[in-house]
């Protein structure tokens, strides 16, 4: 396993980073909006922006790659997330907010796809599920740091933003002087949506419920935890108590998923979302080390659901087209990170903060019951019949893209 990891372990510092200032950002914003008295569906347009601009990076930020390179592109995504917190604690305004979120988004669109071109050039699929649960857990240890630099500041003062924008800037530094090799030259590929559907549907509807429960919880989970009265250091422990859940579930969950059909792990997954979110509505606790308890358990099933989509992608795809789907994920997961920050905050608005798990609910219940489904009209791939995904020199993992593309390396490329 360390073997494994220690060729990466500057880019999952620079992860662990830039996630920091992520989960700084991602319980910061939503409070001080809430502060200045925007309502849950205004709050909610921010993560509709961000994610529009999240899915839109996603098409654009090859195209950025394939002119000045990986490692290039890599320093101006993350200068634009640390302009992107400065910028909000500059200018107080909703509209001016969901253009900052927007920027964001983008940018932390190209910073996945880089991150994620770098790890699926070393692993196998023996080796995916924990490789990429590595991965989730640095990105969730990052966001749960993060949750905790909150209660260190006054939301109201600029300070807070002026450190996520720091902490942004700090995430350049790993990577910016590693000598790991890059990420491959671009090659010729398309991206094709229609195609990932008829190879796997679990996983491409799978990940649009999931941007659908992971939108309503990234912009409004914070607001949930205010309208039920927790204080904010009670809001950044209800966050993290979910992380804590995830990142100690996200391993076993990963490999557990090596070994049986995934589908049926998604199941599992939808079962336990759906009872979570149901008890949270039934229950309506008030006390903190309930909610603590209850979101533990949330967490479980809120953060692994997207890597199992992934891995099970990649389990029917040949060896150059692993790339090219997660970036087909990826679009598809925006696109529901734009509708459920829309469908909560607008429950939320009518019925309160059970709303919000209400959305969680319906959510999870797609979600499980859609892989139930497709686990009936195909039957599972074995894990010893899983492709391997070992990189081989005729076998170079592809940038994803929406336009043809010439072999060019990135010498080349930056020549141009």
């Amino acid at each position: 396993m360390f073997r494994q990891l220690l060729p990466i372990t500057a880019l999952l510092t620079s992860t662990f980073l830039m996630l920091t200032a992520g989960g700084l950002a991602g319980i910061l914003l939503p409070l001080r909006a809430g502060m200045e008295g925007w309502s849950p569906t205004t709050i909610g347009w921010l993560g509709t922006g961000y994610a529009l601009a999240f899915t839109g990076g996603c098409i654009i930020v090859p195209r950025l790659v394939r002119r000045v390179g990986h490692v290039r592109v890599f320093a101006v995504l993350l200068t634009l997330l640390s302009m992107s917190m400065l910028f909000h604690g500059l200018i107080i305004n909703p509209w001016a907010w969901t253009l900052f979120r927007a920027l964001a988004g983008f940018s932390l669109a190209g910073s996945y796809m880089v991150i994620e071109s770098w790890l699926n050039e070393r692993v196998t699929n023996s080796t995916r599920g924990m490789v990429f649960s590595v991965y989730m857990i640095v990105s969730m240890i990052g966001l749960l740091v993060g949750q905790y630099i909150l209660p260190f500041g006054d939301p109201a003062t600029q300070a807070l933003f002026m450190i996520g924008a720091l902490i942004y800037a700090g995430a350049l530094v790993p990577t910016g002087l590693s000598n790991a090799q890059s990420p491959r030259p671009l090659t010729q590929v398309s991206l094709d949506l229609p195609g990932l559907y008829r190879k796997s549907p679990a996983a491409l509807i799978g990940s649009l419920l999931a941007g659908i429960i992971a939108g309503a919880w990234n912009f409004l989970s914070a607001v949930y935890g205010r309208d039920i009265g927790l204080s904010t250091f009670g809001i950044a422990t209800m966050i993290a108590s979910s992380m804590i859940g995830g990142a100690i579930f996200q391993y076993p969950i990963g490999r557990i998923s090596d070994f049986v059909d995934r589908r049926y792990v998604m199941v599992v997954a939808g079962i336990g979302g759906v009872a979570l979110s149901l008890a949270m509505i039934m229950i309506q606790p008030t006390t903190p080390w309930v909610i603590y308890a209850l979101m533990f358990a949330f967490g479980t099933v809120l953060f692994p659901i997207y890597s199992l989509n992934v891995a099970h992608a990649n389990d029917f795809a040949e060896p150059s087209e692993f790339v090219k789907i997660s970036s087909g994920l990826l679009i598809v997961y925006g696109v529901g990170s734009m509708i459920g920050p829309q469908i909560a905050g607008r429950l939320m608005d009518l019925n309160g903060p059970s709303g919000f798990f209400v959305t969680m609910a319906v959510s999870y219940a797609a979600y499980g019951s859609y892989a139930f489904w497709r686990s009936l009209r195909r039957a599972s791939q074995a894990p010893s019949a899983r492709p391997d995904f070992a990189i081989r020199p005729h076998d170079r993992p592809q940038t994803p893209e929406t336009f043809q593309l010439h072999p060019l390396s990135e010498a080349a490329a930056q020549e141009e």
